[in-house]
């Protein structure tokens, strides 16, 4: 374990860098810490690039990776990978046995891919297979969960292996940031600034590499100090005040042979984190800035004598630890080398960087890869593949993908980012719809959350095809007829190349023309070699290619005839519907220039308005008188129903004439206001005639009957026996209403066949 953990200092610089480039990649950006460590954890386990499938991949499964982790196995398939895939920083894909039972789970880290396709070895993801497997035993001795594989020596559980539950992974990564930025005297490498009294300067350090806030730091490092792999102590000075606050890391500082009594004893006691002196100033920019820590304090060697820090003089005031100016090793160090990084807690440049701000510092060169994206020397912070910046001397940057408002266009084209910069305004704005359609063909055919990730793996195939963005000549026309256009291999719409969309696996349809190729190929080749069973093989070879090539010519002459008769069929439904089409038109011209049935006006679509405002209050009218006769007549009189129908009729109709002549108007607006009065008629009748019925022998003996009814469920309930009862009461006021309007209309029926009943006299 302590040779894990003793790392010289380009190693630990080079490791750190790949750690930090891994967990400010934009995929894992947003997401919580088990996420971020299995991230770390799957990029450790990740096989370096050999020539062979399996390059960049990880295999392990769900269980295993809960134990790295520190949580159970449904929080790793209910929240980690889903997490993780989601946002597109890893892909995986289940193993089965000859039975189809799974037995473990292969994982591609996504922004390891992407380093090793666009970066390159100047990526500070693109770790080597030495390099990789010293962060796994450094993971290993920290948190490794322990196993004895077969016919080796077992491999011991890691320091915070028996950690486990809530706030277990935050611990967990924690620790390993703090040892990558810790020097071999066992002291972690603070940040300068000023920070808060409360909180600490180890606090605000760890915050800054967690990305979390002050106090929720303060709680992991005393979790971890309770844990006893983290130390908090004071420098003791020659005045015997209270001096730099430092945090000490036990097990580096043990694997270096460092003296850890003193430190050891406080901890054992339990003794609360001390803080600085209440009256030490801030002398710094605020702390609560989000930014990367200083540069190393080591010069050279990390050996004995840089284990020693030195005192402050008595006199001078409280200040923050500064590391000495040193030469960079690696590209990649602690910080990503932008002024932008002092911006808050974005560390990354902002869109629109400018070029002194995006170029080279203090003499650094930039490392530009295939997509045009330039890695500085000390970009440990890296940016992401959205943003492609072209950042040449005197050259203006070009408009970029992230530029797009959309982030689901950003990502869709993000393969194609130097393809898009190549564009103009115009251009740009065809191909975003364009891509935009293909998101929505998407969206329809898969989930409409993995959509913008298809068009991305759809593009990043089609510049594979073509040898990459460079050899493309025309962007606009690769992009809409070749990238962003989808290939049906077969007739399956969601078939693309041979892959189903939905399942990101074979196609069966394509499957299934491919063995009926084969399968007739077979047949030709036995029906061959039946015929020709004496000849030689070359022979035989020549009369099979023949035939094959009749086959293949005699296929397509009848696909030909298919697709013709299909065309023609195509023809005549299309004839057909205009036909119908031009006869609809001609006969709703004919409906709209008929002349009206009532007054003859011309063009009247047969019947003008003033017509149409006479028959609706006709009609009105005769409902109104309807209702009178119904209510008031004795309908087994046929001679009063048709004298009270009369009479009603003839005093509803001067009642709606001395209405409109007190209106005024012409004859249109006398037809208009004669409609709206019987309307008003027709509706004041029908309420008196309900307001008549409520009271009539019907309605009282339903409400009574309701009543009793009630009270004898409820004794008590007079109040709703009599809603109850109420309730009755209208109910049968209307049925009565419309058993007197359907009896009425038959003894007019009956009145008009001459044989109405009469009563006698």
């Amino acid at each position: 374990m302590d040779d894990a953990l003793r790392l010289g200092r380009g190693m630990r610089l080079r490791l750190l860098a790949a750690v930090r480039a891994l967990l400010a990649d934009p995929s894992l950006a947003g997401l919580k810490d088990a996420p971020r460590l299995a991230a770390v954890v799957l990029y450790a386990k990740s096989r370096a690039p050999q020539g062979r499938v399996d390059d960049n991949q990880s295999s392990i499964w769900g269980a295993e990776l809960g134990r790295w982790l520190g949580v159970k196995e449904t929080t790793v398939h209910h929240r980690v990978l889903p997490a993780l895939r989601g946002s597109g920083a890893l892909r995986t894909r289940v193993v089965t046995d000859a039975k189809g039972h799974p037995t473990g789970l292969d994982c591609l880290v996504m922004p390891l891919w992407t380093a090793r396709k666009s970066g390159g070895a100047a990526d500070p993801l693109a770790l080597s297979k030495a390099e990789l497997a010293t962060l796994l035993r450094l993971i290993e001795a920290l948190f490794g969960p322990g196993w004895t594989p077969k016919g080796k020596e077992p491999i011991p559980a890691g320091l915070l292996a028996g950690r486990t539950g809530k706030g277990a992974a935050t611990d967990r990564l924690g620790l390993l940031l703090m040892v990558l930025n810790t020097r071999s005297s066992g002291w972690l490498q603070l940040c300068g600034g000023s920070v808060k009294a409360r909180d600490g300067r180890g606090a605000a350090t760890l915050a800054r590499l967690l990305g979390c806030s002050a106090s929720g730091a303060r709680k992991v490092l005393a979790r971890l100090a309770e844990a006893g792999v983290v130390a908090r102590q004071r420098k003791a000075t020659a005045t015997r005040m209270n001096g730099r606050g430092r945090v000490m890391l036990l097990p580096v500082a043990r694997a270096y042979g460092r003296v850890l009594a003193p430190v050891e004893a406080a901890q054992g006691t339990k003794a609360v984190f001390s803080q600085r002196p209440d009256g030490a100033v801030g002398d710094h920019a605020p702390g609560a800035a989000a930014g990367p820590l200083g540069a190393s304090g080591d010069s050279g060697s990390e050996g004995a004598a840089a284990a020693e820090d030195r005192e402050r003089p008595d006199g001078a005031e409280l200040h923050a630890s500064h590391a000495p100016v040193v030469t960079p090793i690696l590209s990649p160090q602690l910080s990503g080398g932008f002024s932008g990084e002092g911006r808050g807690g974005n560390p990354g440049l902002p869109n629109r960087a400018c070029m002194r701000e995006d170029g080279p510092l203090r003499g650094e060169q930039p490392l530009m890869s295939q997509a045009g994206e330039s890695h500085t020397a000390a970009g440990a912070t890296k940016r992401s593949r959205l943003t492609v910046v072209n950042c040449g001397h005197g050259q203006q940057q070009g408009r970029e993908v992230a530029d797009l408002p959309d982030l689901r266009l950003r990502v869709a084209l993000a393969p194609a980012a130097y393809l898009w910069q190549r564009l103009d305004r115009g251009q740009q704005a065809v191909v975003r719809r364009a891509a935009v359609q293909a998101l929505q063909v998407l969206s329809g055919i898969a989930d409409e959350r993995v959509a913008p990730r298809l068009l991305a793996d759809r593009l990043t195939d089609r510049l594979d095809e073509v040898g990459g963005e460079a050899l493309v000549r025309d962007p606009m026309g690769w992009l809409l007829g070749r990238g962003l256009v989808q290939r049906q291999a077969c007739t399956d719409v969601r078939c693309d190349d041979g892959i189903r969309l939905d399942t990101r696996g074979d196609c069966p349809s394509c499957a299934g023309v491919v063995a009926e190729r084969r399968a007739q190929r077979a047949r030709l080749r036995t029906v061959v070699d039946a015929q020709l069973a004496d000849a030689d093989g070359a022979r035989r070879r020549v009369v099979y290619e023949e035939q094959l090539r009749e086959h293949t010519m005699l296929e397509a002459a009848r696909t030909e005839a298919r697709h013709a008769r299909a065309a023609a069929e195509v023809e005549v439904r299309r004839a057909a519907a205009a036909r119908h089409r031009q006869a609809e038109e001609a006969a709703e011209l004919a409906r709209r220039s008929a002349a009206c049935t009532e007054c003859g006006l011309p063009g009247a679509a047969g019947l003008c308005p003033q017509c149409t405002y006479r028959q609706r209050t006709d009609a009105l009218v005769r409902e109104a008188v309807d209702l009178a006769v119904a209510v008031r007549a004795d309908l087994d009189d046929a001679d009063q129903v048709a004298a009270l129908t009369e009479q009603c009729t003839a005093d509803t109709r001067a009642l709606v004439a001395d209405m409109c002549r007190r209106s005024g108007g012409n004859d249109g607006v006398e037809a208009f206001t004669a409609r709206e009065v019987a309307e008003r008629i027709r509706d004041e009748r029908l309420a008196s005639g309900h307001r008549r019925l409520l009271v009539s022998e019907e309605a009282e003996a339903e409400a009574d009957a309701v009543y009793d009814t009630t009270l004898r469920r409820r004794p008590d309930g007079h109040e709703a026996a009599q809603g109850a009862a109420e309730d009755a009461r209208r109910r049968t006021a209307q049925y009565v209403l419309h058993h007197k309007l359907g009896q009425l209309k038959a003894v007019r029926a009956r009145m008009a066949a001459g044989r109405a009943p009469r009563r006698a006299g």
